[in-house]
């Protein structure tokens, strides 16, 4: 670990030495069997567990549904709404997390239930195809797919087409910026903001993170190996093709607002520092916050963090922000 970078709050060092204790994976080592097994573990949406996850809204809705993606496979969608609100809201569309192999749109009730409740928006979590049954670019064909699906049936759900969030963590950061690539060269529809939360940006795992935490809680270097190849690597498309590492596409300017939020003792950290770097000197406006003292992935542990309140409320701010039903911001 770097001199300069904080160490983690007690709170959160228990956590985490707990997690890699009982739920860390070596996930070079699990067959599929074992690979869909965990996917289907979910950790229950109550008390003591939401000590630590954060609970979901009383106020929020939750539903399902599914569109049929470009091969007529039909995907599913886990539909958070606030039962509140009223008139169409906007919609966030959510990709998990999970290495492209592992997660599932059940683990993630309360971060998008929060979202849904705070911001407030429909917030869709998108069950897209996992490796290593389905490899790259797959995933990003399904995201993409989506987001075509909101826009011309999302009035019907509830929702406002005219106004639109991307949002996903770590492997869901990586495809909510691939949407955006995708959908901007092949002229819309248009995205109002983008949130990436420690995304996944660049496969050829070139950046110092990388080597500083190698041995980081929660995600290592040989973890974001076994993903990359079950995921990637079979795919043969090369590790810096766009439709893998966002980071190495050729022209960023006019790309949506974006919030990237990273974890200071996070491999991913500082490739999604890179990532806003160049949305920045692309002219699009952007947010970056470091959190420190944070591990990957605590968006879906805030309880256990000391940031993770301070990162939700940043993240439900610069959603509603863009996301308001006025014009002004492109």
């Amino acid at each position: 670990m770097s001199l300069t970078s904080p160490s983690m709050p007690l709170r959160t060092k228990v956590f985490t030495t707990a997690y890699d204790r009982a739920g860390a994976l070596d996930v070079a080592s699990l067959t599929l069997e074992q690979i869909r097994a965990t996917r289907a573990r979910v950790v229950p949406s109550r008390a003591p567990f939401s000590w630590v996850t954060g609970a979901v809204p009383k106020g929020v809705q939750i539903s399902s549904t599914s569109f049929p993606a470009r091969d007529g496979h039909d995907v599913g969608v886990r539909v958070y709404r606030p039962r509140a609100a009223t008139g169409p809201l906007p919609v966030v569309l959510f990709f998990h997390g999970g290495g492209w192999v592992l997660g599932s749109v059940l683990g993630y009730d309360p971060l998008c239930g929060f979202i849904a409740d705070a911001v407030p928006a429909l917030v869709l979590s998108i069950d897209y195809r996992l490796a290593p049954e389905h490899v790259a670019p797959q995933a990003a064909h399904d995201c993409v797919d989506a987001l075509r699906w909101v826009e011309s049936g999302a009035a019907a759900l509830g929702g406002d087409p005219a106004r639109i969030a991307v949002s996903g963590d770590s492997a869901g950061g990586n495809l909510a910026a691939i949407v955006t690539q995708v959908v901007r060269a092949e002229g819309g529809p248009r995205i109002s903001h983008q949130a990436l939360l420690y995304p996944g940006t660049d496969a050829t795992r070139s950046h110092p993170s990388i080597a500083e935490h190698a041995d980081a809680p929660v995600l290592t270097r040989r973890a974001i190996d076994a993903f990359l190849e079950l995921y990637a690597v079979p795919s043969g498309l090369p590790l810096d093709d766009p439709l893998i590492s966002p980071l190495f596409a050729d022209d960023f300017g006019g790309l949506p607002p974006a919030l990237v939020q990273t974890a200071d003792l996070d491999p991913l950290r500082d490739e999604g520092k890179a990532y806003a770097a160049r949305l920045r000197a692309a002219g699009v406006p952007t947010r970056t916050t470091n959190y420190l003292g944070t591990p990957h992935g605590f968006m879906s542990f805030p309880g256990a963090t000391v940031t993770g309140p301070q990162a939700r409320l940043e993240l439900a701010t610069e959603l509603r922000q863009y996301l308001a039903p006025v014009s002004g911001h492109m």
